[in-house]
């Protein structure tokens, strides 16, 4: 007489547990995967958490448990913006600081791309120039400050240097780590087929560091933002760096928080313009 087989279920953590000491891994859910990806989704769920930010401290200065002098409402802050906007000092400040971000986050971006390139790829390259651009990398932005003043006065130059000397190491040390691990096999593979120089760059080895130069770059957009406000310092008379000193002056917080959320929501801007722009890359190169 055969005992007929009979169906035991185990359940859904168990079966984790046992899949786990047995070293099978289950693929996740791709539709659950497929539907965190989506673009609509991701702003929404992006959106969450500055809304219980903005609620919170709604609810904090209706109650009174700060100062409005301290921490004012958020209307307070939105009238303080639609004040600015309605004789146009905001669009000017606005304009003023991205044009300042962007051409000293190109010119920084280039150049560190550039050195990035000869200390990547040049043994020679690395010897001579690393421990000097490391030590240079250590100098806090506000130490150039008087330095650039001296050299190029109180105008643009000086303010987009300045963003520029923060753009430049992100990228530099980003793409050049990148460049001297990429895989070497790779690289003898390509010489194999009788790739050298230019050619062995663009079919081997700038596929290899693209992710890391997209990283590079969205790292130094951040530090470009971040020097902007060391740099609008340099006797300037517009600009959110600008707003944001000149309101601490004459005690206008609710400028200073308006301030501070201009610059998060250019810094996301431009962060989310990289994004679009590593997508078309990596499709592109990978």
């Amino acid at each position: 007489m055969t005992v007929p087989d009979q169906q035991v279920n185990v359940p859904a953590d168990s079966r984790e547990a046992l899949d786990l000491a047995k070293g099978v891994r289950r693929r996740p859910d791709a539709g659950a995967r497929r539907a965190w990806d989506r673009p609509v989704v991701r702003i929404l769920a992006g959106l969450i958490l500055p809304a219980v930010i903005l609620i919170a401290w709604q609810a904090v200065t209706s109650a009174g448990l700060i100062e409005p002098y301290r921490l004012p409402a958020p209307a307070s802050v939105f009238l303080a913006g639609v004040e600015l906007a309605e004789t146009g000092q905001l669009w000017t400040h606005i304009a003023i600081s991205v044009q300042r971000v962007v051409l000293g986050f190109a010119i920084g971006s280039v150049i560190g791309l550039a050195v990035a390139g000869l200390v990547g790829l040049s043994r020679v390259g690395d010897v001579l120039l690393s421990p000097t651009l490391a030590a240079v990398r250590a100098v806090p932005s506000l130490a150039w400050v008087p330095l650039l003043i001296l050299w190029m006065q109180i105008g643009e130059e000086s303010k987009v240097t300045l963003i520029a000397i923060g753009a430049f190491f992100p990228v530099y040390t980003t793409v050049a780590s990148a460049l001297r691990h990429v895989d070497p096999h790779l690289v003898e593979a390509g010489r194999s087929f009788s790739l050298h120089g230019w050619s062995l760059f663009r079919t081997v080895q700038l596929p290899a560091v693209v992710p890391s130069v997209v990283s590079g770059l969205r790292l130094a957009l951040a530090q470009a933002w971040l020097f902007l406000v060391a740099a609008e310092l340099i006797a300037s008379s517009m600009g959110l760096g600008f707003l944001l000193t000149d309101s601490q002056s004459t005690g206008r917080v609710d400028r200073i928080l308006l301030s501070i959320v201009l610059l998060a929501l250019l810094g996301t801007i431009t962060n989310g313009i990289l994004a679009l722009l590593e997508k078309y890359l990596l499709r592109r190169w990978t």
